[in-house]
């Protein structure tokens, strides 16, 4: 299991300069409380990224061909960012729906809906399904 979370830069670059603009109170160090995982990750790695999406060569080490199982918040942010790279990558990809959550209902739904036109790379799935195996 890989834990991700997201954490601002040292020094905004690009775009990012006028989101930390509209969203100041995100511009904190990585151990700030802020980004703080809400339950002891214990053993289980954690991969920090300064990114909404954490695709990339440090998941796809964890990952190999997959398949990658998703869950989350949110749903139509850092999951859809994560998700749509992976598949595009050609690694399977699972996003349990509900265990991921969305800035609100309608845009979880509509963030389930997009990841779900990517079929087959992508499954949108329930967590009974998964653990059903």
């Amino acid at each position: 299991m890989v834990l991700t979370r997201f954490v601002a830069p040292q020094q905004p670059a690009g775009a990012w300069v006028g989101y930390y603009e509209q969203y100041p109170f995100a511009l904190q160090p990585p151990d700030a409380p802020l980004y703080d995982l809400v339950d002891d990750p214990g053993t289980a790695r954690v991969l920090s990224a300064t990114t909404f999406g954490k695709w990339g060569p440090e998941l796809a080490e964890v990952v190999g061909a997959g398949p990658l199982t998703v869950a989350g918040v949110a749903t139509d942010c850092c999951v859809v960012s994560t998700v749509l790279p992976a598949a595009d990558a050609g690694v399977p990809v699972r996003v349990v729906a509900d265990a991921c959550a969305g800035s609100s209902d309608d845009d979880h739904g509509r963030a389930l809906h997009l990841m779900g036109l990517y079929a087959p790379l992508v499954e949108v799935t329930t967590t009974d399904a998964v653990l059903a195996g």
